[in-house]
């Protein structure tokens, strides 16, 4: 403990006996005696300063100096830094491969020009603080290829990863973020650009390059509309043969779209099928149009302008959708209410078929209700029970039919004990109602034409006869040859028996040199023939009368949730008819009503 003669007061010193004090001579007036010993002062202590300071040697100071000079140091710094600041903030900052406006904020990181092709990018302002964003050159083709939307978004979140640990000097382990989680880090391209660091549409250098019009889109060029505040685009190309995983993502992306405030698009330039208005009419026209194709992102999902693709499904679609949108209090299929109303609300606003397909399914919907009709003085009448059958390439999610098919007696025994259990007691007198039993109608329809042929369906109806699928042909045996050693050529016979098969339908126009069942990779860049595109537009014409005779007709539907088609079918019928009233009934396991699969 330091003591201090100034804080203790009532110290005593008393003088202490010299360490070397001379021997005094008996007589007093010897000549050594004298009294410097009389003066003489303790050692100093080891841990109290000494009472009188040595000659020439100073004061020890005290650590408040040290604080003082410390403070005077950090002034100092701290105006040199200040005013060298000052003097950078009042130089332009420097361009990026193009002119910016004088005063701008922001400069590129890394490199001096944006790459030629799409990519995240990162940016930061002055004082290093690190921002980012995504450039998609304006010349860049549109859409964009579907794995290149991908790869954005997987850098996307590589770069948002990289600019938080830029914030806090430090890497950490990055939580999972919901999915209307908005970072605060990302820069919209729009504003980029007003910041000079995304040159905008006026980089095209290119002529051939011209915006298509979108699905969707006002193309009367006499009314000029501003740009949509908000927009979803959903873009129709996909590597999937089938109609029916298209057409649950477009009507959830229409549902989500109008909840979260966005105006829909739909880009069809590169679709396996045609143009989407060879078989729907076009939506409804907002009063503003799209921005310009290159603000268009996959992700974040924040961004001003959204994309929607096959590839990014399982960001749009994906775990984080479903936590928001599932309903956890619920149990079973009932927890999957809201994504199912995104689709109902889809497919009652893009679910409108040509003209020409809509007043034969009209009419067919009508003939098959006017057939269930029973006498006024009935009480009941008859029943509309559709069955969708799905084969090809499309296997029961239950284990012992995984490599095979339901088997058709399932569906035909689940129909009829459906009819005995609704007329069983409706009769007279409680009895059974056998006239209204038998003015029930089973409707079926198939990917298989075989199907239709079986002894099982012998009663059914077809769901619609404007297009058949044909099977296979015998062909008529070939005459022999007149001509010795010589056999007449037979042309093979092409059919959809077994059902639709991807293979099956990217062959589709090919010269006949080819084999009927080679598999066209999607991914080809050759466009489709006119032959081609005219026999998929068969295709799918009917497929889609095929569904909406059975969804728009049928009191009850009978299917396997394993195809998407049955899925659709639930849609088209509405949560209250097909769920709460029990008009679904799925045969393929103890599986239940979900929406898009990713």
């Amino acid at each position: 403990m330091i003591l201090s003669s100034r804080n203790s007061p009532r110290l005593n010193l008393r003088r202490a006996t010299p360490y070397n004090v001379e021997k005094a001579p008996l007589s007093s007036t010897s000549s050594r005696f004298n009294f410097n010993h009389l003066i003489a002062s303790p050692p100093p202590s080891p841990s109290l300063p000494a009472l009188i300071p040595r000659h020439g040697k100073p004061v020890p100071t005290s650590s408040r100096k040290y604080i003082r000079v410390l403070i005077w140091i950090f002034g100092v710094l701290s105006m040199l830094y200040f005013g060298f600041s000052r003097i950078q903030l009042d130089r332009p900052v420097k361009a990026v491969g193009w002119a910016t406006n004088s005063g701008d904020q922001y400069e590129m990181v890394g490199e001096a020009e944006l790459p030629d092709f799409p990519t995240p990018v990162m940016i930061a302002d002055k004082r290093g603080r690190a921002k980012w964003t995504v450039s998609i050159p304006p010349a860049h083709e549109f859409p964009l290829e579907p794995q290149q939307y991908a790869d954005i978004c997987t850098q996307n979140m590589e770069v948002a990863m990289h600019v938080a640990d830029s914030h806090s000097h430090i890497h950490k382990e990055h939580t999972h973020k919901g999915y209307y989680h908005v970072d605060p880090n990302f820069m919209d391209v729009a504003e980029a650009e007003a910041h000079g660091l995304l040159p905008g549409p006026r980089a095209k250098t290119s002529t051939k390059v011209t915006e298509k019009f979108l699905v969707g889109e006002n193309d009367d060029g006499l009314i000029v509309y501003d740009v949509c505040e908000k927009t979803m685009t959903f873009v129709m190309e996909t590597s999937d043969a089938g109609l029916g995983k298209t057409l649950m993502m477009l009507w959830t992306a229409y549902g989500l779209a109008e909840k979260e405030g966005r105006h829909f698009f739909i880009d069809d330039s590169r679709w396996a099928y045609g143009k989407y208005t060879q078989f729907f009419r076009a939506p409804p026209i907002p009063k503003c149009r799209p921005p310009p194709r290159h603000e268009m992102l996959p992700c974040p999902h924040h961004v001003r302008h959204l994309i929607v693709s096959a590839t990014t499904s399982e960001y749009t679609f994906g775990g984080a959708f479903n936590e928001v949108y599932e309903d956890p209090r619920k149990m079973e299929v009932f927890r999957q209410k809201n994504i199912f109303e995104f689709a109902r609300r889809g497919y009652e606003a893009l679910f409108q078929l040509s003209l020409a397909d809509e007043e034969y399914v009209n009419n067919r919907i009508l003939e098959l209700h006017s057939k269930t009709l029973l006498p006024a003085e009935e009480s009941t009448n008859g029943l509309v029970v559709g069955i969708h059958v799905r084969h090809g390439d499309r296997r029961p999610y239950e284990f012992q039919y995984k490599d095979s098919y339901v088997p058709l007696e399932r569906f035909s025994d689940t129909a009829h004990e459906l009819l005995n259990k609704t007329f069983n007691h409706t009769g007279p007198n409680g009895g059974e109602n056998k006239l209204a039993q038998e003015h029930s109608v089973i409707v079926l329809a198939s990917d298989d034409p075989e199907v239709y042929e079986a002894e099982t369906f012998k009663d059914a109806s077809r769901a619609q006869e404007q297009i058949k699928l044909a099977g296979k042909q015998q062909p008529n045996t070939p005459k022999p040859s007149m001509v010795a050693g010589m056999r007449n050529f037979v042309e093979e016979t092409v059919g959809w028996e077994g059902g639709f098969f991807a293979g099956m339908f990217w062959s589709l126009g090919k010269p006949s040199s080819i084999p009927a069942n080679a598999v066209e990779p999607p991914s080809t860049k050759l466009p489709p023939t006119v032959e081609a595109l005219r026999l998929r537009e068969l295709v799918g014409r009917a497929y889609l009368m095929d569904i909406a005779v059975l969804g728009q007709a049928s009191d009850k539907i009978i299917c396997t949730v394993s195809s998407m088609g049955c899925k659709l079918l639930a849609v088209m019928m509405g949560w209250e008819k097909a769920i709460e009233r029990g008009g679904f009934i799925n045969i393929d396991g103890d599986f239940e009503w979900r929406g898009v699969s990713w």
